[in-house]
């Protein structure tokens, strides 16, 4: 493979490069969301899953032809020859589909399911590392889940070089064990980045079969990851103390300037004494709302982080697919409805929630970290250790959001510059 066509082929590095192009412009300073907007929407699109598959199958196929210029069709049969080779079906449900058709969708769809990534990395005898790359770089989700059985023993195949066969086997031996009783269970709440530990150090099939029996539902249904609600609910309550902070300020302000109003007219108004003055004001003053962290809601950090986002008449944010950059951020911002899901335990955290609010944190911080750099450095350093934490690996720059994150907080006023960015995603 020529030189040229391997850094074509480097989606971090290209990344890197189309972050520097706006962040060492001469013109960033003053023009820092012009320059982002410019730079995301046209040279950091978003990387359908189909091409970190061609990507990943043309590198272990050693193919010498440029990328762009090979056929589908050639992908397609690589996968069904590994996939025949492996003794791997096409799916681990009874299909009617044909790998064939299978195979084409995976190569051009945008996204596909955890499953299918754990499918093709027993078709195209991936191992360990190679899988979980796929499931954060090319998901953009969390790594294996220790906590979910299926996914405990498909680690453990990796792990071991087991093909799908010996999956089936281990599988069989996992549906055969009793569900565990309902109720409080310590493992459960013990955080993900412990348990991955524990299951790493397994040995035996037998093992990791008891092990995995340990969370074993009636449904075979995963519980919610604990460790990332636990990093949400933490960064959660620290973003709504800075919210009760920044509503207060403003209430004080407010106050301050209707005070001074008052005075200004009361002094001019012969008919009140100092002392009726005085108790009037301080009377206006003492009404002065005070908002305490436990009254800051969902809807309130929405519209503060989202401040920039049109609303219609409903007070509803405008469709995500209005926005220019609908397609390089995969349809994804921040939102109450989404964010009123995970504290009603409805849905799971994502990276996405935990690095836009640790984003909003390190933005009402400016005066803690100052100097540009430093604060970059001090935020990718938080939220790695956040993120890791939870099993959902480290900032991935080739993901256009956190690009657009990390470009931001190299501005002089990052919020204020991610506002006018997705600002300028709706006008045009």
């Amino acid at each position: 493979m020529s030189e040229e066509f391997e850094n074509k082929l480097d989606f971090t590095e290209n990344a890197w490069e189309a972050l520097y192009s706006a962040v060492d412009s001469a013109d960033f300073l003053d023009n820092d969301a012009e320059l982002i907007f410019r730079v995301i929407s046209k040279r950091l699109k978003f990387i359908p899953f189909g091409e970190y598959l061609k990507r990943y199958i043309y590198r272990q196929a050693g193919l010498e032809e440029p990328f762009d210029e090979v056929p589908l069709d050639v992908y397609r049969q690589i996968i069904r020859d590994s996939f025949e080779e492996n003794c791997t079906p096409p799916s681990f449900e009874p299909t009617s589909s044909k790998l064939s058709a299978l195979s084409k969708n995976w190569l051009t769809k945008q996204s596909v399911s955890r499953r299918t990534v754990f499918l093709l990395g027993f078709g195209l005898r991936m191992p360990e590392e190679d899988v979980e790359r796929f499931l954060t770089k090319a998901l953009r989700e969390h790594g294996f889940n220790a906590k979910d059985p299926f996914e405990i023993i498909c680690w453990h195949c990796f792990k071991k070089g087991y093909g799908y066969l010996k999956f089936e086997e281990l599988w069989r031996g996992f549906l055969k064990a009793e569900p565990r009783e309902s109720g409080f269970d310590p493992l459960l709440d013990e955080m993900t980045v412990a348990v991955r530990g524990r299951v790493r150090s397994l040995g035996e099939d037998a093992a990791v079969i008891a092990f995995a029996a340990q969370f074993k539902t009636k449904d075979n249904r995963p519980k919610l990851s604990v460790s990332a609600k636990k990093c949400f609910d933490g960064l959660f309550a620290e973003a709504k103390c800075i919210v009760a902070g920044i509503y207060n300020r403003t209430e004080e302000e407010r106050v301050r300037i209707e005070a001074a109003r008052l005075e200004d007219r009361l002094l001019r108004d012969d008919r009140y004494s100092d002392s009726e003055r005085s108790e009037r004001i301080e009377r206006l003053r003492a009404s002065r709302r005070v908002y305490k962290p436990e009254e800051i809601t969902e809807s309130d950090l929405e519209h503060i982080i989202s401040s920039a986002i049109p609303v219609d008449r409903h007070g509803n944010l405008t469709p995500s697919k209005a926005s220019a950059l609908c397609g390089s951020f995969d349809g994804r911002r921040f939102s109450r409805q989404h964010i009123g899901e995970i504290l009603e335990g409805k849905a799971e955290v994502t990276r996405f929630d935990i690095i836009t609010l640790a984003f909003f944190i390190m933005s009402q911080s400016l005066d803690k970290y100052p100097n540009r750099k430093k604060r970059y450095y001090s935020f990718i350093g938080r939220v790695n250790e956040l993120l890791e934490g939870c099993g959902l690996g480290e900032l991935y720059i080739a993901n256009p959001y956190e690009c657009f994150v990390l470009m931001c907080l190299l501005s002089e006023d990052p919020l204020g510059t991610y506002a006018d960015v997705w600002e300028l995603s709706y006008e045009s």
